[in-house]
């Protein structure tokens, strides 16, 4: 088995995590002891190529771990590994704390309930999906859904550790994708977001007052989302109309200075 020495390193360990700009072949046994901890640097050829910004798969399509076992905590109690879903050109990426119920048992970030269909009709009406919210594979466009933490327990939230040991997934998707606008769903994902893309402390903000707001970031704009569980229809409103009428409405790519798609 031939594994691809990624084109985009993860960042938390450099160059010497996948060499940076490479693409050398190594043998399975050669594989560095950062790609335990680092796999989505790698792509395992026999399955996959490496992707690109243009590839069409929209299902986990950085091809991580789907039997990730890095936390042993939630290994033996979760459905699914929930990675990444949506359209890796996107602009726009929501990021929630943990898969919910319904994307536990299905595998695919917001879907098969309740919540997961707020999120899809509010991506619908901002035209980032074309398929009904209670779709099971939703046909999506110019954006990209993940998660803190790829692993549900059912009981509980994920603990500090587990977010940091899922962090580099995370970090990972970032980078690949670019986008213009990070979308923080929820209070700690905010925060968590706040410590690495704005100037602010973490814990000057409030979910609840900064909700369908814009944050001047570093590199980002983020526009914070109430968590799902908890927004009325006022909420989801609000969230949308302040995407359509303060984001949409200017030139949010000259941050990055991204070309029109």
């Amino acid at each position: 088995m031939l594994w691809y020495r990624g084109t985009t390193c993860c960042g938390d360990v450099g160059a010497s995590c996948c060499g940076v700009g490479r693409r050398t072949p190594v043998a399975w046994d050669d594989k560095p002891e950062s790609a335990l901890s680092h796999p989505y640097c790698f792509a395992d050829t026999s399955l996959n190529e490496f992707v690109d910004a243009h590839q069409p798969e929209l299902e986990n399509p950085f091809g991580m771990d789907e039997q990730c076992t890095n936390c042993p905590g939630l290994c033996d109690v979760r459905e699914n590994v929930v990675h990444g879903y949506g359209d890796v050109g996107g602009e726009f990426l929501f990021i929630a704390e943990r898969p919910h119920t319904g994307a536990d048992e299905t595998g695919i970030p917001f879907t098969g309930d309740a919540a997961g269909e707020r999120l899809q009709s509010i991506l619908g009406d901002l035209g980032f999906v074309r398929t009904e919210p209670d779709a099971a594979e939703p046909d999506m466009q110019n954006a990209y859904c993940t998660y803190l933490t790829r692993c549900r327990h059912p009981e509980r939230p994920p603990t500090e550790t587990e977010i940091d040991t899922c962090e580099p997934y995370l970090n990972a998707e970032i980078r690949m994708i670019n986008p213009q606008i990070l979308v923080p769903i929820g209070q700690r994902v905010l925060e968590s977001l706040a410590t690495e893309y704005t100037t602010r402390r973490p814990d000057s903000f409030d979910i609840d007052t900064e909700h369908a707001t814009t944050v001047r970031g570093r590199g980002f704009e983020l526009v914070p989302m109430l968590e799902l569980d908890r927004q009325t229809d006022a909420d989801r409103e609000a969230f949308v109309d302040h995407v359509v009428s303060n984001v949409f409405s200017r030139d949010y790519r000259q941050t990055k200075g991204r070309q029109s798609r």
